[in-house]
């Protein structure tokens, strides 16, 4: 069975199909039309039909959204919390399979990203898989035995909405989240929350890449803005394993990149997990920013959407 995979995004919809064991057959992209429904949906068809045009055959058909489906009575189906607000309160699972006329499987970036890593990616010998992308904001997808959690109300994964546990005096009530919160985790610990934390113990003003070159040439107060960002994510992945026990946890995002967290984050999250060993592995992605577009094909190995 060959899979096609298609990655929506703000600026480009990306699609990918691969062949029985995962190799990738074609990739193609095309950009998105900003602000535009319904020519966004017209992008996603010829994408398709691009794709399929260049294995001369069809395809089953993945979809990875920013958001989620909603489940409420009053707006079963229709995507929420999307970044792409045009896409917002629209039934773009039922729209599309009607403009394709063909089964259509389709579920959010974090829980595509974990998918793909938990199929033939760096978790791909686990179980239990939570998989978190980390950069402009905190997302997160949970894979067991290779297919996706949703929950009841299609928000399993949504860790970044957390409060931080465990909080420092200093920390607390924590920085307000757009959600309306405060003190969540994606405050503290997306490229954003690292930046503000840097400048208000600072007074300085960099983004996280800088925060993480001056580290590495010894500038202290960098050093003292990375361990306390280490910390945090200690705690908070502790919180994960001390609920969800995975065996294998997968850092994405730009934040992902920071390699110094796979030797630092492990060795401090002992101190919060309720256990006297910790086997979960902390690995970075084998598919990287491909994660998303592989994990959409990949559905179709899923019985669970």
């Amino acid at each position: 069975m060959i899979r096609s995979g298609i990655d929506v995004g703000g600026t480009k919809i990306e699609g990918i199909a691969l062949d029985e064991d995962g190799v990738e057959l074609v990739r193609q992209r095309v950009a998105t039309p900003e602000g535009d429904y319904q020519g966004t949906l017209v992008a996603i068809k010829s994408l398709i039909e691009l794709l399929e045009s260049s294995i001369k055959q069809e395809a089953t058909i993945g979809i990875c959204t920013p958001g989620a489906l909603s489940y409420a009575k009053s707006s079963f189906g229709l995507l929420k919390n999307s970044n792409s607000v045009c896409m917002n309160g629209k039934p773009v699972h039922q729209d599309l399979e009607v403009l394709l006329q063909r089964p259509v499987k389709i579920t959010n970036d974090a829980n595509c990203f974990a998918l793909s890593e938990a199929t033939d990616g760096a978790a791909r010998d686990a179980t239990i898989v939570f998989g978190v992308i980390v950069g402009t904001g905190v997302g997160a997808g949970i894979v067991v035995n290779k297919q996706v959690l949703n929950g009841a109300n299609a928000i399993a994964g949504e860790w970044g909405h957390n409060p931080m546990p465990w909080p420092d005096s200093d920390e607390l009530p924590g920085p307000t989240c757009y959600c309306g919160k405060q003190g969540c985790i994606e405050t503290f610990l997306s490229g954003p929350g690292l930046a503000k934390d840097h400048e208000l113990h600072t007074g300085h003003v960099h983004t996280s890449r800088q925060i993480v070159e001056q580290a590495r040439q010894g500038n202290e107060a960098s050093e003292e803005s990375l361990q306390r960002y280490e910390t945090r994510m200690a705690k908070g992945l502790a919180h994960v394993i001390n609920i969800l026990d995975p065996d294998v946890i997968i850092l994405g995002g730009g934040m992902g990149n920071i390699q110094r967290l796979y030797r630092n984050v492990p060795k401090l999250w002992g101190d919060y997990v309720f256990s006297d060993t910790v086997s979960t592995k902390l690995l970075p992605p084998e598919h990287g920013d491909s994660s998303g577009v592989r994990g959409a094909a990949w559905l179709w190995n899923d019985e669970a959407i």
